[in-house]
């Protein structure tokens, strides 16, 4: 009997196989589909993994295979979609905070401290202890050894409400250690430098914005009438932006404006020498002081420091400018009456200078003075007369005594 040829297995289910491997692709390229469509585009270079995964990656010895890092940046993926936000870029996860001061743009608002000031910390313990008081004002003299006893006995004026601040033109600050108020006082020791080159160093609004007002006073003050929380209260009272204390009328006085009036406690306007105002509430008949002793609300100093130049140094002209950073000036700017001073014209800054061609120190630092109230003057009216042409608007006569 003959034998039937015998078939291979693998021949009689060749047909299955194949129709299995159709099926099974045709299910893995809808089922690939499907995957995909249901996850955002990821960038390989772009893909951010956990600080986790990193860890893992930097672990050489932790044998997590490539297929585990995936699936675990696929899951980080899919939860960010379901919370609504797509996965962060380099771009997004950047700062830019165009309102912060400038040059703090790539910082969190909350970490950026734009103002400071003079209060002192210690060493050790807890910051938040340090200080259980804050003064709230701030007084600077510029200051020579000369004048210690004067300061000394001015300075007991003031209560510890007020921060003193000594600028030190004569390099001599040890020699101030022998009263207990200077070991407290902050201490600017610079040669040669007069008062207004000191202020707009080291008195930037930002750096004195803890204190309501900030007193610039000259060394040579008889204050045997002054009381500090007293002048504090009165400036308060009439709301005064820019004041200073009544000057004795027998000393040192020039305009009539800050002449002491025995008669009211403040006093705001003033009638000078016949045209010398051309208008009754401009300087010096009104929104005047002098800068011998003026003082300062913040808000007033933060455009007077503005408007200090940083190369005229003596400040001569600034008291004719002071009203444009106050409005209206004749109501904001004052004379306290009834705290009154003595200006005791010593010349102790002036022998800071040098003797040339026979003439003494002093004489050169007056001539100094007068040049720099020309030169802002000049400065002061060019400004303007190039912003109103700049608006096309037709400047303002403004008369200048000189």
């Amino acid at each position: 009997m003959a034998k039937l040829p015998v078939v291979a297995r693998s021949a009689i289910r060749k047909p299955n196989q194949s129709m299995r491997l159709i099926v099974v692709t045709i299910v893995g390229v809808v089922f690939g589909f499907f995957i995909g469509i249901s996850f955002p585009t990821v960038s390989i270079t772009k893909l951010h993994f956990p600080s986790s995964i990193v860890s893992y990656i930097e672990d050489k010895n932790s044998g997590l295979s490539a297929q585990a890092i995936l699936n675990h940046a696929w899951t980080a993926a899919r939860n960010a979609r379901g919370n609504g936000s797509e996965p962060n870029t380099n771009d997004t996860l950047k700062i830019y905070v165009p309102t912060n001061p400038r040059g703090a743009e790539s910082l969190a608002p909350g970490i950026v401290v734009p103002e400071s000031d003079f209060h002192q910390h210690r060493l050790w313990g807890n910051p938040d202890e340090d200080l259980p008081f804050k003064p709230k004002y701030l007084v600077t003299f510029t200051v020579g050894i000369s004048q210690k006893e004067n300061i000394n006995r001015a300075v007991k004026k003031f209560s510890r409400d007020f921060a003193i601040l000594l600028f030190h033109y004569d390099g001599r600050v040890s020699e101030w250690d022998e009263f207990e108020w200077s070991k407290r006082a902050i201490h600017v020791s610079v040669r040669k430098q007069a008062k207004w080159w000191y202020a707009k160093r080291f008195l930037h609004p930002d750096i004195v914005a803890a204190y309501e007002y900030i007193f610039i006073w000259d060394e040579d003050l008889g204050v045997d009438h002054f009381n500090g929380d007293k002048y504090i209260k009165l400036v308060k009272k009439y709301q005064l932006e820019i004041s200073q204390p009544g000057l004795e009328p027998d000393k040192g006085l020039t305009w009539q404006m800050t002449k002491r009036r025995g008669d009211r406690q403040v006093h705001m306007v003033t009638e000078e020498r016949e045209g010398w105002c051309s208008d009754p509430h401009v300087p010096p008949c009104a929104g005047f002081v002098e800068i011998m002793a003026p003082v300062f609300s913040k808000d007033a100093w933060r455009c007077v420091w503005h408007m200090i130049q940083n190369d005229l140094i003596h400040g001569w002209g600034l008291d004719f400018a002071l009203r444009k950073c106050v409005e209206p000036a004749h109501e904001k700017i004052g004379v306290v009456d009834s705290q009154w001073v003595v200006h005791q014209v010593v010349p102790s800054l002036g022998n800071q200078g040098q003797s040339e061609n026979g003439r003494a120190p002093w004489e050169g630092v007056r001539e100094r003075c007068r040049k720099e109230w020309g030169i802002f003057q000049t400065r002061m009216a060019e400004a303007e007369k190039a912003y109103y042409e700049m608006m096309g608007v037709t400047p303002p006569n403004v008369t200048f005594v000189s």
